[in-house]
């Protein structure tokens, strides 16, 4: 699906409010960590070493976006990735980051022809 240009305003709005939601360092983590598989509050937050009320809020919000999803099992919440254009975003934003990087070390060892 193509994007149209010019971008409309509120297609404008909602692309930044998903990159908001992906723009805290805790809520890449915690869908780092929902890679392996769904996993309880809980079993998030020994993994990450923060608190439950702390993964409890990020993944609030990330389910208020549609990014996870949940499911009731007895006393417990597990989550899981159901949007993982996520992954193809993390991707394009780590292959762009490696590119930068290699350009700057280039820069730093001098192999840039000046």
């Amino acid at each position: 699906m193509a994007i149209p240009h010019p971008i409309p305003n509120t297609l404008a709005d909602l692309i930044a409010e998903r990159f908001r939601a992906l723009g805290e360092p805790m809520r890449i983590r915690i869908l780092d960590h929902l890679r392996d598989g769904p996993a309880s509050v809980g079993a998030i937050a020994v993994a990450l070493g923060t608190s439950q009320q702390n993964v409890s809020k990020h993944l609030a919000l990330l389910h208020s976006m549609g990014i996870v999803g949940r499911e009731r099992r007895g006393n417990a919440t597990i989550y899981e990735i159901s949007d993982q254009t996520v992954f193809d975003m993390c991707e394009h934003v780590c292959g762009g980051l490696q590119r930068h990087l290699a350009e700057i070390q280039a820069l730093v060892s001098g192999e840039v022809a000046r």
